[in-house]
């Protein structure tokens, strides 16, 4: 099998597209398929294994990717590994900045190296990332930039190192857009309500059982795939969205809209779109299922 995209085959045909935290989850979803629409993928993580088994996995499937290893954290780090990419795939067409992290905890009980941690994974990483990839290629050739934020418009209540860190990289996305569109390089960013994805099995406690009743707070009564944020991530790196830079993209079904005391029947006709063909169910989720069942 190979993965079934909505875009036309060759889409990006001779381009180089660099999806950080691309070994799991999110980010290893959108490399399959741009890898499947011809893009040339380098996986940017910090756990080699994992980046090893995307990449074998791609190529299995008849794509191109290499990876390297990187803590989009530190700063020399990054400014090797984007001249390593120029330097063994020539110009970066895109950028996915993916790569995050954050744990469950509300605000009285975050430490400051706890909420530094966060800020420096969400927001520094991506921002040191997309400065590297601007000023060492893009800068001279254009190109497009996606990051990967998160719904936190209404504060994100238990986690809010991480909605300080991607209320940041919003606002960054917008700088960028305005800053760098001079050089043809759009920044446009995506934030991914409740997705059903790997990282879903990183939750334990209160947050591992509220996540099967999160459909239940969704207009469309359902969770999101990672095809559906993929996609989204797809056209915003491709020529069709040329003339869209500063935006924010909520991938959600309109959970972050409306109210609490509006009441939410159950949904009809929306069956998901999933058209990654390796994609897993996270056994939180499979459980549920099972004692449901």
């Amino acid at each position: 099998m190979s993965y079934s995209s909505v875009f036309k085959d060759e889409l990006f045909t001779d381009q180089v597209h660099i999806v950080t935290g691309g070994g799991s989850g999110i980010g290893r979803c959108c490399a399959h398929e741009l890898a499947s629409l011809g893009a040339q993928v380098v996986l940017i993580g910090r756990k080699e294994e994992k980046l090893l088994k995307v990449q074998n996995e791609i190529i299995e499937d008849g794509g191109r990717a290499s990876y390297f290893v990187c803590d989009i954290r530190e700063e020399e780090s990054v400014k090797a590994t984007v001249k390593a990419i120029k330097t063994a795939h020539g110009p970066i067409s895109g950028l996915l900045n993916n790569a995050g992290g954050q744990y469950p905890a509300p605000l009285a009980a975050i430490n400051q190296k706890g909420f530094e941690t966060v800020v420096r994974t969400n927001l520094v990483g991506g921002f040191l990332f997309a400065r590297e990839v601007y000023t060492q290629s893009m800068i001279r050739t254009g190109g497009s930039i996606v990051n990967i934020i998160a719904d936190m418009w209404g504060g994100m209540p238990g986690m809010g190192h991480s909605g300080a860190a991607r209320a940041g990289m919003e606002n960054i996305t917008k700088t960028a857009a305005f800053e760098w569109g001079q050089s043809g390089v759009r920044v446009n960013a995506i934030a991914p309500g409740w997705i059903i994805s790997s990282g879903m099995d990183t939750y334990d406690g209160m947050a591992k059982a509220m996540i099967p009743r999160l459909q239940e707070a969704v207009p469309l009564s359902r969770m999101g795939t990672e095809s559906e944020v993929s996609s989204a991530v797809a056209f915003l790196l491709s020529d069709g969205s040329k003339f869209v830079s500063g935006a924010t993209l909520r991938i959600d079904g309109a959970a972050s809209q409306g109210t609490r005391i509006w009441p939410l029947p159950k949904a009809k006709n929306n069956e998901a779109y999933n058209g990654f063909h390796r994609a897993v169910m996270p056994d939180v989720l499979k459980e549920a299922n099972e004692e449901g069942a």
